[in-house]
């Protein structure tokens, strides 16, 4: 179901301004460090962290900005992973290009309309890619209908979307684009009173599982937690796992710093898992198996854990051919990919 409904600004009682936002997180990684930049943001989220609530049939207005002119186009995922094109559409025109060191807002002021939240309830993402030079998406998206003002994508989930948009890109220098990312949560008519929970490690690459459901990763503040008593695991590759339980409690925020010292030797790799070693000529290239990004190619190869039977590998780097094809995976092995120019 779409998230973003437009209703006549007629029936709006208010708008809200849009504050920047610039997220730490990303869908599509540029492995380079271009002098282009974007930030997207919504208008809730007045400090860049956050994942603000919206309820539902709330308005919400979407911005962005770069530093340079370039084409701007934005994607929504909703908590389900059904992807929409949010700009360009049919309702504000299909002109992506963004000024320099300018905002453009959608909707903008003195549209008449707006938009409005829809479900599902959960977190939603909202992607920025802007590049130098205008991007043909007619592969990844597209207008059901003539009645249609958004365009649908067909890839759905931020796994999908990411490995699309590289095909996308790959052409591309690898200065000539970047991406951002802005998190809201659409809830219900009622918003529940949440707290927060932010969980500190001495180790990188730790995961935090609360109540059964993995979080993220660690040292981050993770907010509009349902108040309660909750278990708490804590993992990190190389250490005995952590366990305990933290309150958690509306309007503050919970604290739980945690220091790995044990390590355990690690656990045997699964009968059905077997590791294949992905092996390439090509330094920074980007390698999907079966659709999610499993890593990038550094020191001529790459190690993947991956479950037996039929497994479809992708490998894209920028001045390359896309590298496609399926391997029916029995046992440990090797795979070399040399794509051409």
């Amino acid at each position: 179901m779409k998230k973003l409904l437009m209703i006549p600004a007629a029936m709006l009682l208010s708008t809200a301004a849009a504050a920047p936002k610039i997220s730490a997180q990303s869908i599509i990684v540029n492995p380079t460090q271009p002098d282009l930049s974007v930030s997207v943001r919504v208008d809730k989220d007045q400090s860049g962290n956050a994942s603000p609530n919206y309820r539902v049939n709330e308005p919400i207005r979407i911005s962005t900005s770069v530093n340079r002119d370039a084409y701007v186009y934005l994607f929504n995922i909703d908590s389900s992973g059904d992807v929409t094109q949010i700009l360009p559409n049919r309702i504000s025109g299909d002109e992506a290009l963004v000024k320099a060191n300018t905002t453009r807002v959608f909707p903008a002021a003195g549209d008449n309309f707006t938009f409005s939240v829809d479900g599902p309830i959960g977190l939603n993402k909202v992607l920025a890619l802007a590049s130098l030079s205008p991007l043909n998406l007619d592969q990844i998206s597209s207008f059901k209908t003539q009645q249609d003002q958004f365009a649908t994508v067909a890839a759905k989930g931020q796994d999908r979307l990411a490995q699309a948009l590289s095909i996308v890109v790959n052409p591309l220098p690898q200065n000539s684009w970047v991406s951002d990312t802005a998190f809201f949560n659409v809830v219900g008519q009622t918003p529940i009173q949440t707290g927060s929970l932010f969980v500190g490690t001495n180790v990188s690459g730790s995961t935090v599982i609360l109540n059964g459901q993995n979080l993220g990763t660690g040292n981050t503040t993770f907010s509009n937690l349902r108040p309660g008593s909750y278990p708490v695991r804590v993992q990190a590759p190389g250490f005995r796992d952590y366990t305990t339980t933290v309150a958690i409690r509306a309007g503050s925020t919970t604290n739980l710093n945690v220091e790995f010292a044990q390590v355990i030797a690690p656990a045997p790799t699964p009968v059905n898992q077997f590791t294949i070693a992905i092996r390439s000529n090509v330094a920074g290239a980007l390698v999907f198996v079966d659709g999610r990004q499993v890593g990038t190619i550094q020191n001529g190869g790459l190690n993947v854990s991956v479950a037996r039977g039929g497994r479809e590998v992708v490998l894209i780097a920028p001045g390359y051919r896309t590298f496609i094809n399926t391997y029916n995976v029995q046992q440990n092995g090797q795979i070399t990919i040399n794509p051409t120019r």
